[in-house]
């Protein structure tokens, strides 16, 4: 056996993809599946472009190294508009998150389009912002939110989750530097079904393989209720 580390890549189908938005843009990712069923896909949206947030931000990466192996489940990472990663550079321009909202419709048509009905929306950081902002507008399951500041997205946003009744689930680091777990417990009070997640000790950027496994592996036990814990070793 080996134990799982920060750059482990287990085996899964990876495919280079593009996505095309309503509004002309292209924008580049990635699309890790397992080697036999997917069992449902995550939609990942990355943290802040601006701040240094891209579709391999550490917690997004290690989610597609790992989860098609470990969990069957697929990943579909993506830049919006005018990130870059190696992957390549998505065009167009950061919008603060108002065009970004042809950018998550592209994703989940590209999902439809390979036949993945109703998938999880995983955003981090500016990317929860996208997730609850947008999200209603489509056919998913649901939403996971990694460290959800609540700067662009407003209370009648987090509203809307009430007529849209899928599960809405905040991961929220106790030492965060934007929203902690009492704050953030009143913010989506607004929303009665949401749940909130404190996770102790951690940060706003999950820094650390403990970090990345608790994120990770709740991820897996929201998606798929009653999944055996990640092993830590292959």
């Amino acid at each position: 056996m080996t134990i799982i580390r920060s750059n482990t890549e287990l085996p899964s189908t990876r495919e280079d993809i593009e996505l095309h938005t309503e509004d002309g843009q292209v924008l580049v990712g990635e699309l890790a599946l397992p080697i036999g069923e997917v069992k449902q896909l995550l939609i990942t949206l990355h943290p802040l472009p601006t701040a240094g947030g891209f579709m391999d931000s550490h917690v997004l990466r290690k989610a597609a190294n790992r989860l098609p192996h470990l969990a069957g489940l697929g990943v579909l990472r993506f830049n919006t508009r005018g990130t870059s990663s190696p992957r390549g550079t998505s065009t167009g321009s950061f919008d603060g998150g108002g065009l970004e909202r042809f950018d998550v419709a592209a994703a989940v048509e590209f999902a439809a389009s390979r036949g993945f009905a109703k998938p999880w929306l995983v955003g981090w950081s500016f990317g929860t912002e996208l997730a609850i902002k947008y999200g209603p507008e489509h056919d998913i399951s649901g939403a996971i939110l990694l460290s959800p500041p609540l700067h662009r997205a407003t209370e009648d946003d987090l509203k809307r989750w009430n007529d849209f009744g899928r599960p809405l689930v905040a991961f929220v680091p106790e030492l965060d530097d934007y929203l902690v777990p009492e704050a953030a417990a009143e913010r989506f009070a607004v929303v009665p079904s949401a749940k909130v997640l404190a996770f102790d000790g951690e940060k706003h950027l999950w820094v650390g393989e403990k970090a990345t496994y608790r994120v990770l592996n709740t991820i897996v036990q929201t998606v798929l209720p009653g999944s055996d814990p990640l092993p830590t070793e292959y």
